[in-house]
This record gives structure tokens, sequence and C-alpha cells, in this order.
């Protein structure tokens, strides 16, 4: 006879199993990935070691905790002084082979800089400013440069710029033609070191590059010098560069175009002051084009009532001279395609600004228009007391002017062929309901601005969130500017030293050794609430000396 106790136990371990098998089974799941790796690879060791002594070795090898890959090698690695023949550089597994192909300068400090070639293969976490140093005799060079860097338009400090330097001898011969021997890469608060120095005397500068070639040659990298001359003996601290935008010197459409509608789209190198397109050939056609310039001046838009030609020649000019002159080909009979469309100056909901007048946006230029086709209606009445006419300023735009009610709901109708743009195209009936948005959804702003010169000129502009230009005061007196009807909202208030007195920020010029017009940003955002009155005292500093 079995034993009761056995069978019952036996059989729960048979149902445990059982249960345990199941839930097992079904809990397994793929491997779930950890926190994501954000540190680069570590040197766990350097044959021979680093910082050594009488070096005499053709092979340095550096082992890191984790594979790795190199990227960019000779852009980004360097070894000064440069010998005649480059070291030859190779990953193997966590391994770093460099084989030096020249013979060294005797008593002399060498140092391999990497730059950011160096960086893990998952996450690609770059090794920033490392560096293997040694010496050929007794002494290891151990003079260092230290500072920060600085963005001049925004006032902050600035990340992952290079900072290059060249002894004087190398500074004509190299700078903007060969990437530096000597550079480091600034951290998140803009700081830079540059170690194993040796006495000498040095040209700085910074770089915030579109390219990784260390080279300042593009107009739209970010360039900072120093105007003084390092005459290094100890170890030099608190040396501030500041990056600017050069403005190019010598001028140049950068893009000019036909786009799909026919229209011709230019962009320049520069922004322009007064600017202008003549059309040169074909000739007497100049008096068939419509120009449109963006507000910055730096880029233009040509329309062409007529479209009869091959090729097209047109003349920029600026403050009545000339300064290049382009040619575009099409087609005669090519054909463009065109959408009549329309738009306002009202936002997404469908609420236009207190104090404005209605904008009909055009998406080409309007030739003609019939104001018996365009009709207003307020509170479902219709309105006749209202007028339409050009913008002077914009070619594609007209105006409505009413005395618009705030509690009112309004409706611009646009019966068909109302509109004829440019090319003869009409459009069809459409049309447009609004309200005029609430006054306490805006604010007045009133800015107490003391200045501390009264004998210089001052240009203050107000930013907001989106870092858009919302208007620009110069001035020379301690005065108060007004606001009327901003958004609520986070503004910026960023002030131009005018040191030439010309209305507007200019740029610097590296050949030259002239640095940028300063720049202060009140680093305390002014909130705007809802219909709200403020003044806020703005005390503009003493202009800082730039080095």
């Amino acid at each position: 006879m079995l034993n009761k106790k056995v069978v019952f136990f036996g059989s729960h371990l048979f149902a445990f199993y059982i249960i345990l098998l199941t839930f097992g089974c079904a809990s397994r799941q793929l491997p779930q990935g950890g926190p994501r790796d954000h540190d680069p690879p570590k040197l766990l060791l350097a044959t021979p070691p680093n910082m050594t002594r009488h070096f005499n070795s053709k092979i340095i090898k550096l082992d890191f905790d984790e594979f790795f890959k190199l990227t960019n090698i000779y852009s980004e690695i360097s070894l000064s002084p440069t010998p005649a023949k480059l070291p030859e550089y190779k990953a193997n597994k966590k391994s770093l082979i460099i084989t030096l192909k020249d013979t060294l300068e005797k008593n002399t400090t060498y140092v391999i800089n990497f730059g950011k070639a160096i960086a893990d293969v998952n996450e690609s976490n770059v090794l920033k400013n490392f560096t293997y140093v040694f010496s050929t005799g007794e002494h290891i060079d151990s003079l260092s440069i230290s500072g920060t860097v600085t963005n001049t338009a925004t006032q902050l400090k600035e990340k992952d710029a290079t900072v290059m330097l060249f002894t004087l001898k190398q500074d004509s011969l190299l700078f903007g033609k060969k990437k530096p021997t000597v550079y480091a890469t600034t951290d998140s608060a803009g700081r830079f070191t540059l170690n194993n120095l040796h006495p000498d005397d040095y040209r700085i500068y910074a770089l915030k590059e579109t390219s990784p070639n260390k080279i300042y040659d593009n107009d739209n990298e970010l360039i900072a010098f120093s105007k003084k001359t390092i005459h290094l003996t100890t170890d030099t601290s608190n040396v501030q560069l500041n990056l600017f935008k050069q403005t190019p010197t010598k001028f140049r459409a950068t893009e000019y175009r036909f786009d799909l509608d026919g229209k011709m789209f230019f962009t320049f190198n520069r922004k322009l002051d007064k600017p202008e397109l003549k059309i040169v050939y074909p000739p007497d056609f100049d008096k068939y084009k419509i120009v449109d310039f963006s507000k910055t001046r730096d880029s233009a838009t040509l329309y062409m009532r007529n479209m009869d030609f091959d090729s097209i020649r047109v003349a920029i000019w600026d403050n009545n001279n000339p300064l290049d002159t382009v040619t575009r080909k099409k087609g005669r009979k090519e054909s463009f395609t065109k959408n009549f469309t329309i738009g306002y100056n009202v936002t997404g909901d469908g609420r236009l600004r207190p104090g404005t007048n209605l904008l009909i946006k055009g998406f080409y230029p309007i030739e003609t228009f019939e104001p018996s086709l365009i009709t207003l209606k307020e509170d479902s009445a219709e309105v006749s007391n209202f007028t339409v006419q050009k913008d002077t300023a914009n070619p594609k735009n007209l105006i409505v002017n009413y005395r618009w009610k705030q509690n009112d709901n309004y409706i611009l109708t646009l019966e068909g062929n109302a509109l004829t743009d440019i090319y003869g195209d009409k459009n069809r009936r459409v049309f447009k309901k609004f309200v005029i948005d609430k006054q306490e959804n805006y604010s007045l702003l009133t800015l107490a601005v003391t200045i501390p010169d009264t004998g210089k000129a001052y240009i203050v502009e107000v930013i907001n969130e989106q870092k858009e230009l919302m208007r620009s005061d110069v001035i020379r007196k301690t005065t108060s500017l007004v606001y009327k009807n901003y958004l609520t909202g986070k503004y910026t208030v960023r002030v131009i030293y005018d040191a030439n007195n010309n209305g507007k920020w200019d740029s610097g010029n590296v050949k030259q050794k002239v640095q940028p017009e300063n720049i202060w940003v009140d680093d305390t955002p002014i909130t705007l609430r809802a219909n709200w009155e403020q003044v806020t005292p703005i005390t503009i500093p003493k202009e800082p000396v730039t080095p």
C-alpha cells in the first residue's frame, strides 16, 4: 500500500514544477537595455607611459577599457612638432597602435593631440582633449594657457569651440590655411586649457566650425582672436576670446536659381544696406521686374512679369554701387507651376492683433485688385467704410483699413477674380472669419534705459522667446522706450555698443585685427503678464575693453 503522505507530496511537487515551468516560460523577455552609456573610452595603459622622458620608441600602444573607433584621423589628430612623415594610427580591438615614421628631434617635447578622433563604438561618446606627451630629452615642457570662449551675439559661454595656438612664426603661414598642431576643445562652461607648451610668442584663436578641419575657411564659421601677442614665460590664465561671425569683405551671391513656379531666388554672403537688383539682359526687361528683399536683406526674390527669355543677367547693387552680376539660363518655352494662394496676418484661430490693419497676403505680387469684389461684414452686417490699398513695402500684400471693434465678428470675402497677380492669374472665391484679439492678452512695456556715456550711441533690441528681433532703437541719452501691444511671454534686452555710430552691429575682421562691436545681454528676462503695464529699469554697463 502506498504511503498517502508520499503521494500527496509528490503530486504537489509535480504541480509546483508545472507552475514554475509555465510562469518561467511566460516571463521570458528580450534583455532590457540599461541606462545609456555617456562615458567615452578610458585609457588603462600607455606603453611607453605618458610623460616619458628620454623617449626612443618607434611604437606607442594605448590600451582602453572598451572597443573604440577612429574618425577623421588626419584632421583631428596632430603631432607637435610636426614631423615630415606623419605617424600611422591603427585601432586593434581595444588598443590604439601608433607607429612613428620619422626621426624625432633631440631634447624636444612632443604632444599628440587626438582632438575628437576617439569615440566609443555604441554611443559615439568622444574622448575630448586627450593628449599623449613625451620628451626625447630630460625636460618636458609644462607651461599652459587657459581661459574662456564667449559667443558675442548671445553672451553665452560656447562649448565645443576649438581653441587654436600658433607661434608668431607660424601665424601668417598657417592660420586659415592649415590646421594647428596645438589646440583644445572648450567644455560646457566654455573653458579651455592648452598644456605642455614651451616658452615662445603665440597668437591665439577660437573657432566654431561648420566642417571639422580646424581651418577658418568658411564665411558661416564663428571666429575669435586676441589682438595681444602672448609672451609665454609662465602659465597664462583668464584669456578671453569672443566668437563672432565675420562679415565677408568680398561680396558674392552664394545661390541664384529658378524655382519651380518661375520666380528667381538669390542668397547673399552678407547683409546689404540699400540693395537693388537690375536686369542687364535681356535689354529693356528691367521694367518687368518686381523684387522682394528679406527683412535681413541677405536674400531676395525676383518676379518677372514677362518670362519670354532663354537667359537672364542680373546685376546686384548696394548703396548705388555695383557688387556682382550673375547669369541664369532657362528654356524660352519652359513651363512653371503656379498656385494662387492667399493668407492673412491673423493667428491660426482667427485673431487679429489690436491696433493693426488686416493684411491680404498673396503668394505672388498682386498686379491689380477690384474693390467692388471685396466685401467686409461686421456681425453679419455689410460695411462700406473700409479701404483696401496696396502695401508699398511689400508688393504681395494688400492693406485693409477699418476701425475694428473689440467684440464684433468679421468676415472678409474675396469674390472670384478680385485679385490678379503679375502673371495674370486670378483668385477663386474665398472668405476669412476673424475677430480682434482681446486687449487683455497684451501688455504695455516701458524700458527705463540708463546709459553709461552720453557721448556714445547704443542700440537697444528686444528679443522674444523664439529668438526673433521684435524692435530695435538707437539711443544717445538716458530715456524711456515704450512697447505697446506685446503678447504675454518672456523677452530679453540686448544692447549693441554702436562704436561707429552707424545704427547697426559691425563685425570684426581677423586679418585686420579688428574686434566686433561689443554686445551686452541682460541676463534677467522680462516676463510680461496679460493686461499688464510694466516699467523695467535697464542700466547699461560701461563698455568692456576687448582684448
